[in-house]
């Protein structure tokens, strides 16, 4: 493949590069999609925003993905400091479609699903193949360096240069535009239990998020469909990892503070190892050039908090394909044209922004903004949703950012007392 020119050659198999080059390779355009593991492959990010039904009724693997063998996900619940329990947040209440209802989902498997859909679609994917280099040429089209199952060094030309390699970054870690959020230098430290309580049979499950006693941490709390709970606690990362003991002991530390997993998690084994991953919310400054773009992760990666990751990662993958097409349609792959729909994605992703930087404001509760603003429920549950385009999803935030600036003054004033 060395002198060969492709429209579209997409690194990395997740669900940002498996849906970019899904609905490229559907159009008649000539694409192929790399992956560096074998799948199936492990990776975490496991509990869905019901608004990924659309891209995934999209890509026409809705019904195949919902007919496996994943839990159904009904909403979200927090758990406070004290261990009261909010009502939950059932998607429902907002929209009483199928599509409301989403799922806890097993990566491996999920992922795969997506990966063969991209075949399925018209591409050529290929997993066990490492990318070792990007050959930028000026306006294009560049070439794509590549080992397959540790064989020879091959290359390929391509009109555009997908990077879907997830907080790897590739490209923008070449060109040293990606940025660390200074203010979310979060780390989190994760396990798989057998014998952790689950709801009942026919029980809604929901995916809850409990904080901690002095609300340093919080832990997210996922049933799977294979017995297993997926658990984790995320602090700051100086907090959390620096000057401490193993992840097993710091973990066991956080746990004896978070009054919600008592009984939880009073009969919970882990199963397996334990998993650790630190300040992994940033953003790249620069998305697009002549020739190639950003999607997913490798874009960008907000905070796991409200499971907004796979959500952005396909709505990505499915705005700059169709910036892609459109862009080979009318020999245009520049930088203006392959950037185009970072524009109302941005818009979008505000939204879960600034719910992430509500729920890091330590004196704010959900449950408390409910009983004083009761006539935001459902506009909460749909950013919970994930409905960040379209509609009025900002309209909560005029009566929450004056009630959490009131809630910080108060705390100053009482610590300037204290």
């Amino acid at each position: 493949m060395t002198t060969e020119l492709l429209d579209c050659v997409v690194i990395g198999g997740g669900p940002a590069g498996s849906t970019t080059a899904a609905l490229v390779a559907e159009q008649g355009r000539s694409t192929l999609l790399l992956e560096r593991d074998s799948f199936p492959r492990f990776h975490i990010g496991e509990s869905l925003m019901p608004e990924t039904y659309w891209t995934l009724e999209r890509l026409g693997v809705a019904d195949r993905v919902r007919s496996g063998c994943f839990v159904k996900k009904n909403g979200v619940q927090f758990v406070n400091h004290e261990g009261k329990e909010s009502k939950p947040f059932y998607f429902r209440e907002a929209d009483d479609r199928d599509c409301a209802e989403t799922l806890h989902v097993q990566r491996d498997e999920f992922d795969r699903m997506l990966f063969e859909n991209a075949a399925a679609k018209g591409a050529t994917c290929w997993d066990r193949t490492r990318v070792l280099d990007v050959k930028f040429s000026g306006e294009g089209p560049h070439t794509v360096e590549y080992r397959r199952d540790g064989g020879e060094v091959e290359s390929v030309r391509a009109r555009v240069v997908v990077d879907a390699t997830g907080q790897q970054a590739m490209i923008a870690s070449r060109m040293q535009t990606k940025k660390v959020d200074p203010d979310l230098k979060k780390a989190a430290i994760w396990g798989y239990f057998k014998n952790a309580k689950r709801n009942g049979p026919g029980e809604a499950e929901v995916t809850c998020i409990l904080h901690t006693t002095s609300k340093q941490c919080w832990f997210w709390y996922i049933p799977l469909s294979n017995g297993t709970v997926s658990i984790g606690v995320v602090g700051d990362n100086e907090y959390l990892l620096k000057g401490r003991g193993t992840p097993a002991e710091i973990f066991a530390e956080e746990r004896a503070q978070c009054i919600g997993l008592r009984a939880r998690m009073e009969h919970a084994e882990l199963v397996g190892e334990w998993h650790v991953a630190k300040e992994f919310s940033y953003k790249c400054h620069q998305v697009a050039g002549d020739g190639w773009v950003l999607v997913g992760d490798a874009y960008g990666f907000i905070d796991p908090i409200y499971s907004s990751g796979v959500f952005l990662a396909l709505k990505s993958g499915e705005m700059a394909a169709d910036a892609i097409v459109a862009g080979l349609k009318k020999d245009d792959v520049s930088r203006a044209q392959l950037e185009s729909w970072t524009g109302e994605f941005n818009e979008g992703v505000v939204w879960i922004r600034k719910l992430v930087d509500a729920f890091y404001t330590h004196e704010f509760s959900f449950g408390d903004f409910m009983k004083n603003f009761p006539a935001h429920r459902n506009n909460l549950t749909d950013l919970l949703v994930g409905k960040v385009f379209d509609g009025e999803p900002g309209r909560m935030f005029t009566d929450m950012d004056p009630w959490i600036e009131s809630l910080k003054e108060s705390g100053d004033s009482m610590a300037m007392k204290s």
